[in-house]
């Protein structure tokens, strides 16, 4: 599919991750398990967070945050990669082209500012216990998250706006499974160098800075829990900030790849796109719910409130 040098592009062709129909199906199959738990993960936190009151604290709030931008940037992409698997007409339009790579910026921006804001929070609870209960009040984690979820925003129509102000009046074939920003400069009809750079320098401001911070807090927070005498409160501590920081490498360092770093091979880029837009939104909820007992606890009553009383716990008097 092609349009005339002087004719706008209306629409684009996704060559996807594979022109092998067998493959395809594989891959079909693959990313529909990866989304469906990716929701019923995503979904089950949200609510366990919601129903259980022990866990109605600072960290289990940005967590939620955290997840629900974790489900809509899987939803944005994954449900049309998975109707693009199997058919034949791989096209997507430029206005929704434009909506996916905007809305793709601003849950994936957002991811950034609120896990260097959850960095910030275990730095006040680990290396200022007596005074994080007044520092941080619902209203400080509110503003927290609104300044998250708004930096995002922010950032991303900046990205947006110098990625889609460009003339595509070329080829229309995206070598990527997804509209997303390097592979769209890439079909521009002009220098993209202005464009690049820019998107270039929100990477720094979402992407380096937040790192920094988050590099700083835990700098402190290991100095502070090598200092604790108790084994018993050393183990709680680094459980408490392991998962985090495994979320933290996860999705920072696939973005800072695809960002930050010199253009590699488009099948490179591709797999990396897959793992930080299918695989760390279904990680997510399964490090925090795994590594974390005060979320087992609060699935173990769920589940046990949802029993039949013959089946349920018994209580003997």
């Amino acid at each position: 599919m092609r349009q005339t040098n002087q004719t706008q592009v209306t629409e684009f062709f996704l060559l996807g991750l594979s022109d092998n129909p067998h493959t395809q199906q594989l891959l079909f199959i693959l990313f529909l398990g990866v989304y469906l738990v990716t929701v019923l993960g995503n979904v089950l936190l949200l609510t366990l967070v919601q129903v259980d009151s022990l866990l109605h604290t600072p960290m289990y709030f940005f967590i939620c945050n955290l997840s629900l931008a974790d489900l809509c940037f899987s939803t944005n992409i994954v449900p049309q990669a998975l109707v693009h698997l199997l058919s034949r007409k791989k096209v997507i339009s430029f206005t929704r082209c434009a909506a996916q790579l905007l809305l793709f910026f601003i849950f994936g921006c957002t991811q950034c500012a609120l896990l260097a804001v959850m960095s910030w929070d275990r730095y006040m609870a680990i290396c200022n216990p007596l005074h994080y209960p007044s520092i941080m009040t619902w209203k400080t984690c509110v503003q927290l998250a609104v300044g998250s979820w708004a930096s995002g925003i922010l950032v991303s129509v900046v990205d947006a706006t110098f990625t889609l102000r460009l003339p595509y009046r070329g080829s229309n074939s995206i070598a990527h499974f997804f509209c997303e920003a390097p592979a769209l400069l890439i079909l521009a009809s002009t220098d993209t160098w202005t464009s690049e750079m820019a998107i270039f320098l929100m990477g720094v401001v979402i992407l380096l800075i937040p790192v920094s911070l988050i590099l700083v807090s835990y700098g402190h927070i290991i100095v502070t829990v090598v200092r604790i005498k108790s084994a018993a409160g050393r183990l709680k501590a680094f459980s408490t900030c392991g998962s985090h920081l495994t979320v933290v490498i996860l999705f920072y360092g696939s973005a800072i790849v695809t960002y930050m770093t010199p253009k590699s091979s488009k099948e490179q880029e591709k797999l990396v796109s897959v793992f930080y837009t299918m695989v760390t939104p279904m990680l997510n909820p399964l490090i925090y719910s795994l590594r974390n007992k005060d979320m087992k606890g609060a699935l173990r009553k769920v589940i046990t409130r949802s029993l039949p009383p013959r089946l349920g716990v018994c209580h003997w008097q």
